[in-house]
């Protein structure tokens, strides 16, 4: 897949050699082209010099066939504006910005587009929501068997309670995340868009619970 990126900041080095690592192109937007001098050698994507909420910018920087884009420049107004447009005027579904004020990042997530606090980042974190496929791994007890992992889900789990997920899954949600902040569920609570799904299961069930997150609740029960 194509990612675009904006700005080429350490946080923007890195996200694009990560990528790049995983086989996807790359292309980085940065008004400043000495910035540029930040990326790897070995960088064999596309460097667009220009202002990443330039709609000419972002098609040169081939916008209309990304399948993410990250906004991850020193300023939080000009990465959600890039944001938005992306999300807005070129449809894109997988779009992250970066936002040094955590109090405004929970006002931009309601507007559904996804941040990540500078207290928060790495690299890892944003390809996991470019990229939200597979799970990511937080704990495993000594032994191997039990798993603490982020799990991708179907959007049609969204507006169902927690407890049909553990019941059709086969296993227990210790927790989310909602806006930045973690919450432990209780039997009422509703999955909402843009929570991250912790699981707690067996590591050798892992594969079909996430086959069965990735399909949905079953039609026609509950």
């Amino acid at each position: 897949m194509h990612v675009v990126i904006m700005g080429c900041g350490r946080v923007g080095s890195a996200l694009a050699k990560t990528l790049e690592g995983l086989g996807h192109s790359v292309a980085v937007i940065d008004r400043d082209p000495a910035s540029f001098r930040r990326l790897s050698p070995d960088f064999t994507g596309t460097k667009v010099t220009g202002v990443g909420f330039d709609r000419d910018t972002l098609s040169e920087a081939g916008i209309e066939r990304a399948h993410a884009f990250a906004a991850v420049s020193s300023g939080d107004n000009s990465n959600i504006i890039a944001a938005r447009v992306a999300r807005e005027t070129f449809g894109l579904e997988n779009v992250v910005a970066r936002i040094y004020d955590s109090r405004r990042a929970a006002v931009y997530q309601k507007l559904g587009i996804p941040t990540v606090a500078t207290v928060k980042w790495t690299a890892d974190q944003v390809v996991r929501r470019l990229l939200p496929e597979g799970l990511i791994t937080e704990w495993r007890d000594p032994s191997g068997r039990v798993v603490l992992a982020e799990v991708a889900y179907s959007p049609r789990w969204v507006g169902q309670r927690v407890t049909r997920m553990e019941e059709e899954a086969g296993m227990r949600v210790a927790f989310l995340t909602r806006l930045g902040e973690g919450l432990v569920p209780h039997r009422d609570s509703v999955v909402q868009e843009g929570d991250l799904v912790h699981v707690s299961v067996e590591w050798d069930r892992m594969p079909e619970v996430e086959r069965l997150l990735d399909a949905g609740p079953r039609a026609g029960e509950h």
